[in-house]
């Protein structure tokens, strides 16, 4: 097994109004020339957690920190007008 030091969170940066799938997350890495998926875990917005790569195979999410990682990509991140979710204009 490998010696993991570090879990390295990203997100979709998907509108909360637009699904994407694993697939598509799928075809998106192989398009920019990895294997399959790089991140290990995918959380869907409905709760659904996917295994997508082995714990034991290094990642492709964290450039210079792959070999040592887990890498866990949920999906969300953008609200209805495509900007930060967590972002806040109005008080």
């Amino acid at each position: 097994m490998r010696t993991i030091e570090l879990i390295v969170i990203n997100c979709s940066a998907t509108r909360v109004d637009r699904d994407f799938t694993e697939r598509e997350l799928e075809v998106c890495h192989r398009e920019r020339g990895f294997r399959g998926t790089g991140y290990h875990f995918y959380i869907r917005k409905n709760g659904d957690i996917k295994s997508c790569r082995p714990l034991q195979e290094a990642g492709a999410h964290v450039k210079g920190y792959n070999a040592h990682s887990i890498g866990i990509y949920y999906e969300r991140g953008l609200d209805e007008r495509s900007r930060p979710a967590d972002t806040r204009t109005e008080w």
